[in-house]
């Protein structure tokens, strides 16, 4: 972890599973220290006895801030002597955002143009912003708030120079055993002898672990090009089988899964990569590249200069990528930590 050797690193809404995620992969490297800022004081006061008790010897590396990304002197209140950003607030939730979308737009949009308004200001040198794959061909508020975050995160890249400030965009689907996602419901819906719900068992759905969440971040961290949107290449399954994977891990019946059709605002599959950004994407192994639009307003001179080449990758979607079969996915879930620990309570 030598880029973050002695660094001071601020995770905005990092009392949630990602900023838990970075906490236990960094808390023990020689960063200097991890500033976790959130507006729930009770969770704040959650984590800290969390990591005093398991990782004493490192625990005072977390600073804890109370503030609001809406509110842009809190943020600059926890953003001095800050070297990087990770910024993680948001709302999720797509059935809350559909019926409260202002407040969507309040955190997604205006309090992401209040984090990189202050990092600038302060001369933060990295900032990685936190997008979804609902941010692609969005069919709901939340996925829409989140267009126009990534919207503000490759504008404000266009204001400051580079070696000044480098913000980058990553997108990834979604993230298993996250606060909120569907798995430990299942599991408690399984425990408590009821059948386990599902919206529709077509859907699909990319899917990832907190850590190559993470990865994905620092990928970005290293690799991204300020202004760039950076996205894994990640699987993805069908609901159905996702479920299926949960029941013959926690003992559930898989014949009396109960349908109960598409909530608020989802769609049937989600876009990682919409057609126009494959036109200028960079395969990077793992990884997809979206350069931004380096162009200005000026576009007389592309009616004399034009640029036709285009890329033949199309569409990245859940429906084309590799979907995994029910052992693949019953082996990628049983994987993760939090699994783990809930099989050893059966």
């Amino acid at each position: 972890m030598g880029l973050f050797t002695g660094k001071t690193l601020l995770i905005t809404g990092g009392t949630g599973s990602f900023g838990n995620a970075v906490l236990n992969r960094f808390l023990k490297t020689d960063i200097g220290e991890i500033r976790v800022f959130s507006r729930d004081e009770k969770k704040q006061d959650d984590m800290r006895h969390e990591f005093q008790a398991k990782m004493p010897e490192v625990a005072e590396k977390i600073k804890f801030y109370i503030g609001d990304v809406r509110d842009i002197q809190s943020v600059k209140n926890a953003m001095h002597g800050v070297d990087y950003i990770f910024h993680a607030a948001a709302l999720k939730q797509v059935p809350s955002c559909e019926f409260f979308p202002i407040e969507a737009v309040k955190t997604n949009v205006l309090g992401t143009e209040n984090v990189l308004t202050a990092a600038i200001d302060e001369g933060v040198k990295t900032v990685i912003c936190l997008s979804t794959d609902k941010a692609a061909y969005p069919v709901n508020a939340m996925g829409t708030s989140k267009a126009m975050m990534e919207k503000v995160i490759v504008a404000k890249s266009r204001t400051v120079s580079p070696e000044k400030t480098k913000i980058c965009c990553t997108r990834y689907g979604n993230v298993m055993c996250s606060r909120g996602s569907v798995i430990p419901l299942w599991i408690d819906q399984i425990r408590s002898g009821k059948p386990i719900t599902l919206t529709d068992p077509n859907m699909t759905r990319f899917i990832m672990s907190l850590d190559e969440a993470v990865d994905l971040v620092l990928f970005a961290f290293e690799h991204g090009t300020s202004g760039d949107i950076l996205v894994q290449k990640a699987p993805a399954c069908t609901i159905k089988t996702q479920a299926e994977a949960v029941c013959e891990l926690f003992g559930g019946d898989k014949n009396a899964i109960k349908i109960i059709g598409i909530r608020h605002g989802e769609k049937m599959y989600e876009t990682l990569l919409t057609n126009e950004e494959c036109a200028n994407a960079v395969d990077m192994g793992n990884f997809y590249r979206v350069p931004s639009d380096k162009r200005g307003l000026n576009y007389d001179k592309y009616f004399k200069e034009g640029d036709t080449e285009r890329n033949t990758l199309t569409e990245f979607n859940s429906n084309n990528t590799a979907l995994l079969t029910v052992e693949e996915t019953k082996q990628k879930i049983a994987s993760l930590a939090y699994i783990q620990e809930e099989l050893k309570k059966q």
